[in-house]
């Protein structure tokens, strides 16, 4: 179980501190976990602040029972946690067979790293052999970063848009890979999306507005209440319209 305890979080400048986070508390159980809210409502900070990219002013992050608000990226990711960003950093001098094998953390074959590339609708013969450099569009590099997450196989996976640069028929097949990994794993998923066949997949939703958490339950509770007349709803659909068009 992941827990988090009272956070909150500024963007420090010389001019002034932003707050971004403000007290949120959320328990995510095993199952799947959508994160929606209006843009710049804070969701990305939220998602970055459990991987340990960023750091919280106050409060604690709990991991099955251990506190592990002090620890760093590369701890947290030994503890099991694992972060796909919106936009998927580039690499250079390294295959993507490398790539999924070192995710994975041990000596994958080819035809396994193919199976994981397949998953998220990657013609594998096609890829296993490049480079992830600039070569690759940003949606070719979004699906094979999944396609990592999926190698490591974490007990906390965290997907921040993994809409973002896909076209619409991979999108389809995302949704796909989502739902088996809802099906089969045994932890916990958080996605950060507009999208709502992604919010139709998840156990459970938050909705984070103005740094707060505005809402979180059921998604038989929480949906309805979205498409109901609150100003939190309107942005949050205005949203996610956006988000449909791309």
């Amino acid at each position: 179980m992941l827990e988090l305890k009272n956070i909150s979080f500024s963007a420090k400048s010389e001019e002034e501190n932003k707050e971004i986070i403000k007290d949120i508390s959320l328990k995510f159980d095993n199952g799947f976990i959508a994160i929606t809210g209006p843009n710049g409502g804070g969701k990305s900070t939220l998602a970055k602040i459990i991987a340990g990219i960023e750091k919280p002013d106050s409060g604690s992050i709990i991991l099955n029972g251990e506190d592990i608000t002090g620890l760093s990226v590369t701890e947290r990711a030994k503890k099991g946690i694992s972060f796909a960003f919106q936009q998927p950093v580039r690499f250079k001098g390294i295959t993507v067979h490398d790539l999924v094998r070192l995710a994975a953390g041990r000596d994958i074959s080819i035809s396994e790293a193919c199976d994981y590339l397949s998953r998220v609708g990657l013609c594998a013969r096609d890829y296993i052999n490049r480079e992830v450099n600039a070569s690759l569009s940003g949606g070719e590099l979004k699906r094979i970063e999944i396609a990592t997450v999926l190698a490591r196989g974490t007990a906390v996976s965290i997907f921040d848009e993994p809409e973002a640069g896909i076209d619409l028929w991979s999108f389809s097949n995302l949704i796909n890979v989502f739902e088996r990994m809802r099906k089969a794993s045994g932890g916990t998923i958080i996605i950060i999306s507009h999208q709502e066949r992604i919010l139709n997949i998840a156990d459970k939703v938050a909705v984070i507005s103005a740094g707060k958490l505005a809402a979180y339950g059921e998604k038989k509770d929480i949906l309805p209440e979205l498409l109901g007349s609150s100003d939190i709803a309107c942005k949050v659909l205005t949203d996610c319209m956006k988000g449909a068009k791309k």
